[in-house]
């Protein structure tokens, strides 16, 4: 049962709002979650940070050496298509299903350091991503129960804790004789911690989602909805253009150094940076967007992103420092938009699907984003590591697209 006061908001939208903002339990609960959340989603790219050392063990190819990353987002794709067609977010307590992901997701990212090959370890890096579809929709959902007159803070919050968690591998390679072995340990114990805070100290808030009984028509519902698949369409947008960069700004910073002649002993440090200015970005994002309307933010968001993919190349083996700082704006922007499509669909979605509707998303989304890290290398093959990124610009130019239409769509135009 729903509790009294979640009743009696939804009757008094006064009361409701009032309710809402006067609760202070909700920001130790965002602390939480997002501490959780960073722990956890530190699993994403371990064996992108240390795959240089991995190639040399198993003498892989560059291909498969890209493949290692591709497995983590098809097995999220997997992950959270098989989710959505079984509705676990809106059937199981997200407190429960988030901490048994992370979990078993720590151990098999664990196990990689006893693979015997390529076969192997990219089966476990997928599902690794197959796992984490129960740790990174379950917790938008989650923070939602806490929070609706700063709802897209909140999230921006939540998705900015797993930007700075999908950078931390590329932190602790930074340290001195950190290999393999300490990088996917580490991930893997943060990732038990997250676990553990999970299903020790949270709960949901006083505004829950309805939960509903299992029903196959519910992903069809949620795509024929109009205002969540425009929603959608733009987030395709964004992630056509987002983990491509993530996995391959590294590399990309690495040629740039060669070509310039400099050292590369702060390549992993300013990766990291890339990364984790995200973190700052989604704070930033969900902050401007509750002042400023989420279509706007997003729409500002991708413009800057899409520039960032041509502007990088005609910087590429110029002064370290400046390709840094450019990266840095990149990293910014790239993902500050990132958590206002989740909290747009969290706010049109039918009702009794919003777990499922948010996982539909992430589960397009990332299908999209694993053809488009595959394609960032060939691209590079054929033009170089200077013009590699710019056909990511097409993804954040057919997002503000789509967003015009949701915005003109919800505004009944």
């Amino acid at each position: 049962m729903r509790a009294p006061e979640a009743v009696a908001a939804d009757r008094n939208p006064a009361q409701r709002a009032a309710g809402n903002d006067s609760d202070p339990r909700r920001w130790r609960i965002l602390a939480l979650l997002s501490v959780a959340e960073l722990l956890g989603m530190s699993l994403w790219f371990t064996a992108t940070a240390v795959s240089g050392e991995l190639g040399a063990r198993w003498e892989l190819s560059p291909n498969q050496v890209g493949w290692l990353a591709t497995a983590v987002n098809l097995g999220f794709v997997a992950g959270t298509a098989v989710a959505a067609l079984l509705n676990l977010a809106d059937i199981i307590r997200s407190r429960v299903y988030f901490a048994t992901a992370a979990v078993l997701a720590a151990v098999v990212n664990a196990a990689v350091l006893v693979a015997p090959g390529f076969a192997t370890a990219a089966g476990l890096r997928f599902a690794t991503g197959f796992l984490l579809a129960g740790v990174y929709p379950p917790a938008m959902k989650m923070i939602a129960t806490w929070f609706r007159s700063a709802r897209g803070l909140a999230i921006g919050t939540i998705v900015g804790a797993l930007t700075v968690g999908k950078a931390m591998p590329y932190l602790l390679k930074a340290f001195p004789r950190a290999g393999a072995e300490q990088v996917i340990i580490g991930a893997s114990v943060g990732a038990l911690t997250g676990a553990v805070l999970v299903a020790l100290f949270y709960r949901d808030g006083p505004f829950p989602f309805s939960r509903r009984p299992f029903s196959w028509g519910l992903a069809g519902k949620v795509l024929r909805h109009r205002e969540t698949r425009l929603a959608t369409a733009g987030y395709l947008g964004h992630m056509w253009e987002l983990y491509a960069m993530w996995a391959w700004v590294p590399v990309f910073l690495a040629a740039s150094s060669e070509a310039a002649g400099q050292g590369g002993g702060w390549v992993e440090l300013a990766s990291f940076g890339a990364l984790a200015a995200g973190g700052i970005g989604c704070v930033w994002g969900g902050w401007a967007a509750d002042r400023i309307g989420r279509e706007r933010l997003v729409i500002q968001a991708m413009t800057v992103s899409g520039l960032c993919c041509l502007a990088v190349g005609f910087l590429f083996g110029g002064p370290f420092v400046l390709v840094t700082a450019a990266t840095l704006v990149w990293g910014f922007f790239v993902v500050a938009d990132s958590a206002q499509f989740s909290t747009l669909v969290t706010e049109v979605a039918p009702r009794g699907a919003a777990g499922t509707a948010l996982t539909l998303q992430t589960c397009l989304g990332f299908l999209l984003a694993s053809f488009t890290i595959q394609a960032v290398p060939v691209a590079a093959g054929a033009v170089g590591w200077a013009w590699a990124f710019a056909v990511l610009a097409l993804g954040p130019s057919a997002g503000i697209v789509a967003i015009r239409r949701f915005a003109r769509c919800r505004a009944g135009v």
